[in-house]
């Protein structure tokens, strides 16, 4: 362990931020750069000596936490990176963008802050980019089987790296134009800037792995094809089909999905654009749905130069602190969040729902029209005399994913069984019932996070190495069916 009165010593100190007025100005991740690293060898002297660290069982990756926390303390940055990277292929991506639920089941939390294990898991990994403790783990000898992997956000990603570093010779598709998936095209620069992304494919391609962008299996390539072509298929193609919002005035111009409108912004940021062909700038800007995809398009707008930013939730605001008895420890809460996004401005509204959009004669939308609604024998429904509207001359639908996307056909074409919940299915080793052909990610357990879609990931390559090989000794941190302590 680190100190043993580390946690009696030190406070919770979290990662600075840089001043709201310069941040909004640019795109750059939000937090001041070097900050960390002088106060974290005294965050990670906060880990217990706690004998059972729940923290394991709060993360889907199972990381040794305790272990680079004592690590961390001690400075030695290199062992702390080869703890962190046993468990985790990139920790840079989960260090910036996980809710951490680890923190939720830190025995430290039960009756004070805990351990800051995001920032130390941050700072690690910079550190040792930095020091050069990353490097390519080039495979020692080939299987001489191949493997194709479709979808490249962080399942993708997890699964190629892994079954690369076993010695298969492995393709990832992507039909975007960029590797990345969501992480590419739906996290804003100022969450995560993509030079991490770059840095981890480089590091991938010097691994082996081959990276085949623009091609959408199903259209550009039949599935029939693919399952020729390689000795097994994973499948993490992501849950990206959006839930729409069917009420009067929804075909008005300027009320769009997330997802139309996120991506353009990181086009800007790649050099695609001068100007997005979505933006907020001047607008009044409604963002329907109170979630983390939410919060990223209200932080876009204010980069963009919004008028105004609103955002709407139809559930009652969370509390502050978790409820003992729905949310005991250590479970993870869900609780009221502020984001940095949220801490620039703008307006949360919640207990709220959007009967209709009003617009102008050439179509555009210019109000919102809601009315408050409230829980009565378990339904909501709406409150009598609370209706009124609010300007809105952008609309972006951040309400999640209901399922894989069923329009280009890789599901027929695969032949593929989808379980109750429309999710691709699958067995205890990730396999579908198409022999040879594994799903990971969103795509098989439905929209979820980024923590769990790298370890799904990670347990699919061991089911694909075992059908090439055998056996495998490959890690596998979770089963579909696990939940843990993190849902």
């Amino acid at each position: 362990m680190a100190d043993p009165k580390g946690f009696l010593n030190h406070g919770r100190e979290v990662a600075r931020s840089r001043p709201v007025e310069e941040r909004v100005k640019d795109w750059n991740e939000v937090y001041v750069p070097g900050s960390l690293l002088p106060i974290i060898s005294k965050q990670a002297s906060r880990c217990m000596d706690c004998g059972i660290p729940f923290c394991h069982n709060g993360c889907p990756l199972g990381n040794l936490i305790p272990e680079w926390n004592d690590y961390a303390y001690r400075e030695d940055w290199a062992a702390a990176s080869e703890r962190l990277h046993a468990t985790n292929n990139f920790p840079e991506f989960t260090g910036r963008l996980c809710p951490a639920p680890c923190e939720s089941a830190c025995v430290l939390g039960i009756n004070q802050p805990p351990v800051t294990i995001k920032n130390v898991e941050v700072s690690i990994i910079d550190k040792a980019w930095e020091t050069g403790d990353v490097a390519p783990q080039v495979p020692e000898r080939l299987s001489g089987k191949t493997v194709a992997v479709v979808g490249s956000g962080p399942a993708g990603l997890a699964a190629a790296q892994q079954l690369t570093r076993a010695g298969h010779t492995v393709a990832v598709y992507e039909r975007a134009d960029r590797i990345g998936g969501l992480l590419r095209y739906g996290i804003p620069e100022f969450k995560m800037e993509k030079r991490h992304i770059n840095r981890r494919i480089e590091q991938m391609r010097a691994e082996g792995t081959k990276f085949r962008t623009g091609v959408e299996i199903g259209r550009d390539m039949p599935a029939t094809a693919l399952r020729k072509r390689y000795d097994a298929v994973v499948l993490a193609v992501g849950a990206t089909t959006a839930r729409d919002l069917p009420v009067p005035g929804r075909e008005l111009k300027g009320i769009h999905q997330a997802m139309e409108y996120l991506p353009l912004a990181n086009k800007v940021q790649e050099g695609d654009y001068v100007a997005p062909p979505i933006s907020a700038e001047g607008k009044h800007v409604v963002v329907i749905g109170g979630g983390d995809t939410g919060a990223d398009c209200v932080g876009t707008a204010h980069r963009q130069g919004a008028a105004s930013v609103t955002q709407l939730e139809i559930m009652p605001r969370p509390n502050e602190e978790r409820n003992p008895v729905s949310q005991p420890w250590p479970t993870f809460p869900m609780l009221y969040k502020v984001t940095s996004a949220h801490e620039e401005g703008g307006e949360r509204i919640y207990s709220v729902s959007t009967t209709h959009f009003e617009g102008d004669e050439d179509g555009n939308v210019q109000w919102l029209h809601l009315v408050e609604v409230e829980f009565v024998d378990g339904r909501l429904t709406q409150k009598p005399g609370t209706e009124r509207k609010i300007p809105a001359q952008l609309v972006t639908l951040a309400m999640g994913f209901t399922g894989t996307d069923r329009e280009n056909g890789l599901v027929e074409q695969f032949g593929l069984e989808l379980d109750e919940r429309g999710n691709i299915a699958r067995d205890a080793d990730f396999r579908t019932n198409v022999p040879g052909v594994f799903v990971a990610g969103d795509a098989g357990r439905g929209q979820s996070l980024i923590v769990w879609a790298i370890a799904e990931g990670r347990s699919a390559a061991r089911g694909v190495d075992r059908f090439l090989t055998g056996a495998s000794d490959l890690p596998a941190p979770i089963r579909p069916t696990d939940r843990a302590l993190a849902v």
